[in-house]
C-alpha cells in the first residue's frame, strides 16, 4: 500500500509550482545535492521550498489523524519523519540555503487563502534577492 504513495509531483506540490511559476519564479526540482531534496529550489535566491503532506509529516491540523491500527508503528515512523525534516532544515541552513515549508492543508484552503499564502512565499523569496 505505501509503495503507491508518491514522493514527487504530488497534487499539492504541483499547485505550489504552478502558483509560484505564475508569479514569475523559476526553480529547479528535487535537487539531490541539497539536504532533504527540496521540492523546489530557487538558485537565484538560494532558497528551498518543501511541500509537506500533513499525514506523512504529522502536521497538527485537521488532515492529520494517527491511525487506530498499528499505532505504535505509525507514531514511530511519523516522529522519525519529523526529526529528519528538522535535521534537513538545519543542514540546509549550514549550506547557506534558506528554507520554508508549505503544508498540504494550505493548498486545500480557499483559493483566496492559498493565493495569499503564495504571495507571502513570493515576498519571502524576494527578500533574499541580492
Amino acid at each position: 500500500m505505501m509503495a503507491g504513495i508518491r514522493a514527487k509531483n504530488t497534487k499539492p506540490e504541483l499547485l505550489v509550482r504552478r502558483a509560484l511559476h505564475d508569479r514569475g519564479f523559476r526553480f529547479r526540482l528535487h535537487r539531490t545535492d541539497l539536504a532533504g531534496k527540496p521540492d523546489l529550489y530557487f538558485p537565484k535566491f538560494k532558497s528551498a521550498v518543501f511541500v509537506h503532506g500533513c499525514f506523512w509529516h504529522a502536521h497538527d491540523c485537521r488532515l492529520f489523524k494517527l491511525p487506530k491500527t498499528n499505532t505504535e508503528f505509525w507514531e514511530e515512523k511519523l516522529m522519525a519523519n519529523r526529526k529528519r525534516d528538522q535535521r534537513n532544515l538545519i543542514n540546509l541552513e549550514t549550506q547557506g540555503v534558506r528554507s520554508i515549508v508549505i503544508w498540504e492543508c494550505e493548498t486545500r484552503s480557499t483559493s483566496d487563502a492559498f493565493a495569499t499564502r503564495m504571495d507571502e512565499v513570493a515576498r519571502w523569496l524576494r527578500s533574499a534577492q541580492v
